[in-house]
C-alpha cells in the first residue's frame, strides 16, 4: 500500500535529527566571527551581482538563499530578533545553534527528545530569572543610553565618524520622540544620501523628502513657512463625459487656449490668495501652475506619496485638504523652516521646527552607497535598542558578562534538579557560555583562558565581561567601562533561541514533496 506519492521524499529517526541540527549549527557558524567589537564582515554577492558588506546577522541569514527548513527556522530566529528589539540577532542565532549542538550529544547520550526540550524550557527559565537579576539598579538617563547606542555600534559598520558622536544622534533623536506615554519608534526616520562624509551624519528636528520644487525658479528656503496640503490636481479641469469640440478658425483656438488659460490662472490665484508659503500636493500641479506660482514666490512640490503627505502632516499639524474651494488658512501647518539642498543629482527638502513637530529625521550621509547602507543598518539598530532602553528602563551589563551570570545561575540550579533533565539544563548553560567564547575567539585571545578568567571574576566581583578597546583587552566590569545592553535584548535572545532548537530537536521525521 503506498500512503505517500512516488515522488515524496521521507527521512525518518536519527537521519532526520542529524540533518536538521547539522543545518541549524552551519546557519549559526556562518554569523559567528561577526560578534562583538572585533567581529568580521561578511561579503554578500546576488544572482544579480549586487554586493552587500555587512557584520549584522539579519542582514547576513536574510541576503543569504537557503533552502533547507531546519536552517530557515534558525533564520526565523534572528529574524525575530531584530523585529522585536533591533540588536542581539547575530546572539540569538548562535545561542540556537549550540542549543542544537549540545542536544546532538545529548541525543548520543541515549537522552530522549522529550527530556532535552523540557530541560531546555525549564533552564531558559532560569535564564529569564539571572537577567532580571543583573539588570542595574539605576535611572537610565541620556549618559546611559549614549552608552547603550556606543555599545551597540562598536565593531559595526561607522564610516568616518566615531560611534561617540552617532550615539549622541541617536539618543538626541529618542529624546525628541519620547513622552509620558512612551517612546514613539516609528516617528524616528532614516534618510539616506550618498555624497559627503559620514561623519556630515546629521539630526533634523522635523522631517526630510527626496523631492524637487516643481519649478526651478522657485525659493530655495523659507522661513516661518505656512504650510498647506492638497490632494487636488492642479491643471486644466477635464470633464466627466467624453466630448469632441469642432474649431473651424483661429479666433476659436485663441478663444480657447485664453480660457484654459484663464483657468489655470484662476487656480494658481485662489492658492496664493490662500496665504500659503509652501504647498505640497499628492496629484500633479501643470507646469503653467508651477511657473504662476513661483511668480508669486509660492514654493510647490507634487506627485508626493501618501505617505510623505501623512507625515508631513504630522510635523507641522496642517490637514489634507480634496477640493480647492476649502483651501484655508485654517488648514495650514506651520514649520520653522523650508528648505531645499542639491546632493550630486538628489535634491532634499528639510521641513524643520514643525508647529507639531512630532517627527525627527536622521540624515545619513556616506561616501559610497555600501558604507551609507551599513551604516544605516547600524543606526536602526542603535535607535531600536535605545528605544528599548528608554521604554522599558532596564540595562544589564554587556561584554558577555550577563551571559556569564546567566550561565552560573544555570549551573547552581541544576544541583536541585533530578534524572536526566539535569544534563539538559547543564548543556543549555554551556549553549550560553559560547557567547562569551566567541567574543574571546573573535578578539584573538584564548577561548578557554578567557571564560575561566571570566566565571573567577563574576564569582569575585558579581560582575565580569570581557572588555575590548581597539588593542586593549581585559577582564572586567563592563558597566565601568560603558558597555551596557537592554535587558530586552537578552530575553528576546534566549526565548526565541530556545524555541527554534526545542521545536527542531523534536523532529524525527521529514517528509518532503518534490
Amino acid at each position: 500500500m503506498f500512503i505517500l506519492s512516488e515522488d515524496s521524499e521521507r527521512t525518518s529517526g536519527e537521519d532526520a535529527q542529524q540533518s536538521n541540527i547539522t543545518a541549524g549549527k552551519a546557519i549559526s557558524e556562518a554569523v559567528r566571527t561577526t560578534l562583538g567589537p572585533r567581529g568580521m564582515d561578511k561579503m554578500l554577492v546576488s544572482d544579480a551581482g549586487d554586493v552587500v558588506i555587512t557584520n549584522d546577522g539579519a542582514t547576513i541569514l536574510d541576503e543569504m538563499d537557503i533552502e533547507h527548513p531546519a536552517a530557515d527556522m534558525i533564520v526565523d530566529v534572528a529574524q525575530t530578533q531584530e523585529d522585536e528589539i533591533g540588536d542581539g540577532t547575530t546572539t540569538a542565532a548562535i545561542i540556537a545553534g549550540q542549543l542544537l549542538a549540545q542536544a546532538e550529544n545529548l541525543f548520543e547520550d541515549d537522552v530522549h527528545a522529550t527530556t532535552v526540550v523540557e530541560g531546555y524550557h525549564e533552564a531558559a527559565e532560569l535564564a529569564h530569572d539571572a537577567v532580571d537579576e543583573m539588570t542595574l539598579d539605576v535611572d537610565v538617563d541620556d549618559e546611559l543610553l549614549i552608552n547603550v547606542a556606543e555599545s551597540s555600534m562598536t565593531g559595526k559598520g561607522t564610516g568616518g565618524v566615531t560611534a561617540e558622536s552617532l550615539a549622541q544622534t541617536v539618543v538626541g533623536a529618542v529624546s525628541h520622540i519620547s513622552s509620558d506615554e512612551g517612546v514613539e519608534r516609528d516617528n524616528i526616520t532614516l534618510q539616506t544620501q550618498v555624497g559627503g562624509s559620514s561623519s556630515e551624519t546629521e539630526l533634523i528636528q522635523g522631517i526630510a523628502l527626496d523631492e524637487e520644487a516643481v519649478h526651478e525658479t522657485m525659493p530655495d528656503a523659507v522661513e516661518n513657512a505656512d504650510i498647506g496640503l492638497l490632494d487636488v490636481e492642479l491643471g486644466v479641469q477635464a470633464g466627466d463625459v467624453d466630448a469632441e469640440y469642432s474649431i473651424e478658425n483661429i479666433d476659436q483656438l485663441n478663444a480657447a487656449m485664453d480660457a484654459e488659460e484663464s483657468e489655470l490662472k484662476e487656480t494658481a490665484q485662489s492658492i496664493v490668495d490662500s496665504g500659503v508659503d509652501v504647498l505640497f500636493n499628492s496629484e500633479e500641479i501643470d507646469d503653467r501652475v508651477a511657473s504662476l506660482l513661483a511668480n508669486e514666490g509660492v514654493l510647490a512640490f507634487d506627485s508626493l506619496s501618501d505617505s510623505d503627505i501623512r507625515g508631513i502632516a504630522s510635523a507641522t499639524g496642517a490637514r489634507r485638504v480634496g477640493a480647492l474651494e476649502d483651501f484655508e488658512s485654517e488648514e495650514f501647518g506651520h514649520a520653522d523652516s523650508i528648505r531645499t539642498e542639491a546632493f550630486a543629482d538628489d535634491e532634499l527638502v528639510f521641513i524643520e521646527g514643525g508647529a507639531a513637530a512630532e517627527s525627527v529625521t536622521v540624515l545619513v550621509r556616506g561616501g559610497t552607497e555600501h558604507v551609507v547602507d551599513e551604516l544605516e543598518r547600524t543606526l536602526r539598530d542603535a535607535v531600536d535598542v535605545v528605544s528599548s532602553a528608554a521604554e522599558t528602563g532596564s540595562i544589564v551589563p554587556g561584554a558577555g558578562a550577563t551571559e556569564i551570570a546567566i550561565a552560573a545561575h544555570i549551573r547552581s540550579e541544576a544541583a536541585g534538579i533530578s534524572g536526566r533533565k539535569q544534563l539538559a539544563v547543564e548543556a543549555f548553560a554551556d549553549a550560553i557560555d559560547t557567547v562569551p567564547r566567541t567574543l574571546a575567539e573573535n578578539a584573538g585571545l584564548d577561548a578557554i583562558d578567557s571564560l575561566v578568567e571570566l566565571r573567577g571574576d563574576h564569582d569575585d566581583n558579581g560582575r565580569a565581561g570581557l572588555i575590548v578597546d581597539g588593542q586593549f583587552r581585559e577582564v572586567g566590569d563592563p558597566v565601568e567601562h560603558g558597555v551596557v545592553d537592554p535587558a530586552a535584548v537578552k530575553h528576546e535572545a534566549i526565548e526565541s533561541a530556545t524555541e527554534a532548537a526545542t521545536m527542531i530537536a523534536r523532529i524525527d521525521d521529514v517528509i518532503a514533496a518534490e
